[in-house]
């Protein structure tokens, strides 16, 4: 423990740990061999005639000798893993790192090499639980309104493009909008106008479709024409004698 450790160059010598589980060798040592002999999280291996031995140094102190490590052996009736602890390092979370690389070491042998997961279950799960005991709820409120606002983020993301597309098909709609709106005036603005002989043949109509008289606004409303221009028009059909004022 802390208080235990002794003092190597001026520093403190990690802790060891060690983690023993019930086994059972179900293929060979060969076997095992081969289907970690290519990891690259481990530094060596070695193979005896009763066991195989897995080294991970992570690091080393002043002396070159392994300081933070963790060694698996593999035995034929049991599993052990023995791992350093740093003294300003979390010993909960060194716990749960080991596991996990254990567990996924163990996952390419499940089939030649068995161990009691019962056991291997108690220690990954009080693992877990030691590491979320450490955790404050305040960072756990932290994190689940984190993750509220990260869904909400997102999704309001998702709207933002959806809605930015829209927004340039409207675009895109609005300005042939506009053109078809220009073209229809100037269509519109053309069959209004008239020449000066369309204009007295359409007041010669109206006069005699209504009793020989014509209400100028009336007309004007009817036929899209200005009144002045109709008055216009007007005066030059009595100036050429084409109608004449009565009363």
């Amino acid at each position: 423990m802390a208080e235990d450790a002794q003092k190597a160059g001026g520093f403190l010598e990690p802790e060891i740990e060690e983690l023993r589980l019930k086994a059972k060798l179900s293929g060979s040592f060969d076997d095992i061999t081969k289907r970690l002999s290519n990891l690259e999280l481990f530094d060596s291996m070695k193979m005896g005639p009763e066991n195989i031995m897995l080294l991970r140094v992570e690091s080393k102190d002043i002396q070159k000798r392994p300081f933070l490590f963790f060694l698996i052996t593999f035995a034929k009736d049991s599993l052990t893993v023995q791992y350093s602890i740093a003294h300003d390092s979390s010993v909960r979370m060194r716990r749960l790192f080991i596991i996990k690389n254990l567990l996924g070491v163990l996952s390419l042998i499940s089939d030649v090499y068995y161990v009691d997961n019962t056991e291997l279950f108690q220690h990954a799960d009080s693992a877990i639980d030691d590491v979320l005991s450490t955790i404050p709820q305040s960072y756990s409120s932290l994190y689940n309104a984190y993750d509220s606002l990260n869904n909400e983020y997102k999704e309001l993301r998702r709207l933002n493009i959806e809605l930015t597309a829209s927004n340039k098909n409207l675009t895109v709609q609005g300005m042939q909008l506009n053109n078809d709106n220009r073209e229809l005036k100037q269509k519109l603005g053309e069959l209004q106008t008239y020449s000066d002989e369309a204009l007295m043949a359409k007041v010669q109509d109206w006069i005699e479709s209504h009793d020989s008289t014509i209400d100028i606004n009336e007309f004007s409303k009817t036929n899209g024409v200005p009144a002045p221009r109709v008055e216009q028009i007007l005066n030059v059909m009595i100036s050429r004698g084409y109608i004449e004022v009565k009363g």
